[in-house]
């Protein structure tokens, strides 16, 4: 079963995939748009995705507050999921990411990826730690 992590920011949506025994996470790309509310395209990818690595599940980032509160991108997040639900028929499950994406920052300046290039890789590294936090936990 393979299952799909998911980094939803306000113009990207980092792709991350499980490998067919959800041991590991590998990140696949990084989906652009030009407007935060412009989400066909988006949608139509991430299902052409889920077809051809047939996913199960999926696993979308939810970028809570640092003190647990759930502000307004956790809430655009939490109706993305609900849309990624209806449409593919999937189980969606919100995980927190806080911190998944200085996590990623980190292992970007570790890998030596110049500043300029960073952001062409941030969101799909950070879909890459979302998805790999929730194939450690269902494996404990």
């Amino acid at each position: 079963m393979r299952i799909m992590g998911l980094d939803y920011g306000s113009k990207t949506v980092g792709v991350a995939i499980s490998d067919s025994l959800g041991i590991t996470a590998q990140g696949i790309e990084t989906i652009c748009r030009k407007e935060e509310n412009k989400l066909r395209k988006t949608c139509a990818r991430i299902e052409a995705l889920i077809e051809e690595y047939q996913v199960e599940r999926i696993v979308l980032g939810l970028p809570k507050h640092m003190n647990n509160e759930i502000g307004d991108r956790a809430k655009l997040s939490i109706e993305f999921g609900e849309m990624l639900r209806r449409r593919t028929g999937l189980e969606v499950v919100m995980w927190d990411e806080r911190l998944s994406s200085v996590e990623a920052e980190r292992f970007l300046i570790e890998s030596k990826v110049r500043r300029e290039n960073r952001k062409q890789y941030i969101d799909k590294i950070a879909a890459v730690f979302i998805l790999q936090g929730y194939l450690d936990s269902i494996r404990t």
